[in-house]
């Protein structure tokens, strides 16, 4: 169907034709406080096309597989692309051409069976009670999905693909005397549900429910005052992703997404220029095994590789597409994403973090004289071009002459994105990823991606 569309829009004119044909199964199951709240199976398969005609651009899809209907889209996207009448001609960079199948192994298949999906969540339910820890809001899920794909090209590329994806999320709320306290972790993998086991759920979930309790009943509010801070991975990845990935996205510093996720304070000509330390590599990197974001080729047929997007404190590259790359005069890094069939790719991250350094974690906490270990992040803030930017802490705690001692409550940094990623003055050995949920888009896209990084030391930074 989909090499048949391509050479159907050939014929009829377009200068350049993609056609995506993808077929999910997704299974979800939530527990509410205990009780089976929803168990779902859905099979979802389409196809769309995309043409680039001298006009502009069209994208149609369909989930009607007959080759009726791929004509009726064929000539649908052919009369948008005529109608958008752009003012410059769409040109996508030059890319070789693949002729490839990939994919990802399951070690547990996901056709399991869905009572034993439904009693992992009860085992994790049965964990949280027998913490002894008073948990009123329990909200525990699991999605699953096997996706598989067929992209062709006027250029000649013919990808399928098949990419298992296994989801856990829990949201508690801890109650202690009169006090609250919540927290929520999304983990992903690409893979089976050996996932479970891997990703530690239920040993990370217990864990979640110990420190909220110490959070409310040891946490003390600590005084305004400029400090050393240690950030743990989970804060170093959220920063990471939003005040790098997101404005390195070529489509924001370009303006595409101006009035919908927002700008980019990075121009083209600042490439090059100074952000960070010397110690700051960030890289966006799709093809690491087993996490949320991978893959080997992105939606129109890219060979997908590492990019470093802040390179030794510099700004070094953009997540590009094939069109914004060719407005850079680049080449695309295989960052063209999309969710489903019927939605068009566009620049998206996949698996962004730190490069670890050279320090020890004990080494970094040794060398803190007055100064506190934010290890996770309980709200983040930042403005639509990336650029100012706020992070609460969940658990944290306060460093003594290079020990930690009690817990500290809430603690926030506010700061710019140069201001954080130039404070940074050690960066630990270790990596650790977090899953996340990244929209983007109109109509809306959420993106399987991971974040993370290693401990990292920031210098004298304004606490409060």
């Amino acid at each position: 169907m989909a090499i048949f569309a391509v050479e159907y829009a050939r014929e009829r004119g377009a200068e350049y034709v993609e056609s995506r044909m993808q077929s999910q199964i997704a299974n979800q199951f939530i527990l509410k406080n205990g009780v089976l709240d929803v168990a779902a199976t859905a099979k979802d398969e389409g196809i769309n096309v995309r043409v680039v005609t001298k006009s502009g651009i069209g994208f149609v899809s369909t989930n009607k597989l007959e080759k009726k209907e791929v004509r009726a889209i064929v000539s649908k996207a052919l009369a948008l692309s005529k109608k958008s009448k752009r003012k410059t001609e769409i040109i996508f960079s030059r890319e070789k051409p693949a002729t490839v199948a990939w994919s990802v192994p399951e070690k547990i298949p996901l056709t399991m069976g869905a009572d034993k999906k439904i009693a992992t969540l009860f085992e994790i339910e049965k964990a949280i009670a027998d913490t002894g820890v008073k948990v009123p809001g329990r909200y525990l899920a699991s999605l699953d999905k096997q996706t598989t794909k067929y992209i062709a090209t006027s250029e000649g590329a013919r990808i399928e693909s098949f990419l298992p994806i296994t989801t856990f999320f829990y949201y508690i709320t801890v109650l202690e005397g009169n006090e609250t306290a919540q927290a929520n972790r999304h983990f992903g993998f690409a893979g089976g549900w050996e996932a479970y086991r891997e990703l530690d759920v239920l040993e990370n979930t217990t864990a979640e429910v110990k420190t909220l309790q110490k959070v409310i009943c040891e946490g003390k509010k600590m005084p305004a005052e400029k400090m050393d801070v240690v950030c743990g991975p989970e804060v170093v990845g959220i920063a990471a992703h939003e005040s790098c990935g997101h404005p390195s996205e070529a489509d924001r510093i370009l303006g595409r997404e101006a009035s919908q996720a927002g700008k980019s304070f990075i121009s083209k000509k600042m490439l090059g220029e100074r952000i960070g330390s010397d110690l700051v590599t960030i890289i966006d990197d799709p093809t690491v095994e087993k996490t949320f974001g991978y893959y080997e080729y992105d939606d129109e047929g890219v060979k997908a590789r590492p990019r470093s997007l802040y390179k030794d404190g510099m700004i070094h590259e953009f997540l590009h597409n094939r069109e914004s790359a060719a407005k850079m005069g680049m080449a695309s890094n295989g960052s063209s994403r999309s969710t489903n069939y019927d939605r068009e790719s566009i620049v998206r991250m996949a698996n962004t973090y730190l490069k670890p350094g050279d320090s020890n974690e004990d080494e970094i906490i040794r060398g803190v004289k007055h100064g506190i270990y934010m290890k996770s992040f309980n709200e983040w803030n930042i403005d639509d071009k990336r650029y100012n930017q706020k992070y609460i802490g969940r658990e944290a705690y306060l460093i003594e002459n290079g020990e930690i001692k009690g817990m500290v409550k809430n603690p926030a940094i506010e700061l710019t994105t140069p201001g954080f990623w130039s404070a940074v003055a050690a960066v630990g050995k270790k990596v650790e990823r977090f899953a996340g949920m990244c929209g983007k888009g109109d109509p809306m896209q959420g993106m399987d991606v991971t974040m993370g990084g290693p401990m990292a030391l920031l210098k004298n930074i304004y606490v409060r």
